[in-house]
């Protein structure tokens, strides 16, 4: 693969991600980043990848990205259309989920996710748009990748609120949060006590700006790993993956 110079840093995270989903995953995908990295995996290295959205859509195939979890193309190109407690009751809780992208306002150093609230929530600051299928997906999903930007009012020592476990408790379908993508490298738990470590760093980030973009002490691999740069290939299988409601523009 040909590395070339310029991208944006959401399309590092988007390549980030798509690299670690393997070709046949069964991914629970959402709108945004999320999506951009599934369907960019499903055009490159992992054809076979199944994409499911909570709307219902199995299998879908867009050729381009979708506007929301109900835009018509996800219908039109899926293997099949379920009912939302379908999603949910037999595919999700039934342990057929390999991987679920989840993003949120705010992360701990454990993966717990905060999409609620910020502030106190009686009297909140923010009103988010709240936890939707959030929890379940962190719970049952045999893995979850989180894609969130890291500064320190993103990586937070104390959640404002508590919407998602990082780690599932009791008896669930996946282990929890295994992969955190954020626009400087990449973070994963560490085996004995969960705690997100950073793992890899992007092209020219410096662990000094990780740590002085994470609101807690942040641990640092023994050994961090290079993240190579997105190739001409998968840039150019990227960005035509446009938006329905994107122009085209001469470049």
């Amino acid at each position: 693969m040909t590395p070339v110079e310029s991208y944006t840093a959401d399309e590092m995270m988007a390549v980030a991600a798509a690299r670690r989903l393997r070709d046949g995953a069964v991914c629970f995908v959402g709108i945004g980043l999320p999506s951009r990295a599934a369907n960019l995996a499903r055009a490159t290295h992992a054809p076979n990848c199944v994409l499911i959205y909570e709307s219902g859509a199995i299998g879908a195939k867009p050729s381009r990205l979708p506007l929301s979890i109900g835009d018509g193309e996800l219908a039109e190109t899926a293997d099949t259309v379920v009912s939302v407690p379908e999603i949910f009751s037999y595919w999700l809780q039934g342990g057929r989920i390999d991987v679920g992208f989840l993003g949120a306002a705010q992360i701990d150093r454990f993966g717990n996710l905060n999409s609620t609230v910020i502030g106190e929530y009686e009297q909140p600051k923010v009103r988010l748009p709240g936890a939707g299928g959030a929890p379940e997906i962190a719970s049952w999903c045999k893995e979850t990748f989180v894609m969130v930007r890291q500064t320190p009012r993103a990586f937070v020592e104390r959640l404002d609120f508590l919407t998602s476990l990082g780690r599932p408790q009791g008896r669930r379908g996946g282990v929890g949060v295994t992969y955190v993508v954020t626009d400087l490298g990449v973070l994963e738990p560490d085996a004995e006590s969960g705690e997100l470590t950073m793992t890899a760093l992007y092209p020219d980030v410096t662990p000094e700006e990780a740590r002085e973009a994470t609101g807690w002490k942040l641990r640092l691999a023994d050994e961090l790993r290079p993240v190579q740069p997105p190739s001409a290939e998968e840039l150019e299988a990227l960005r035509a993956l446009k938006p329905a409601n994107e122009e085209t523009v001469a470049r």
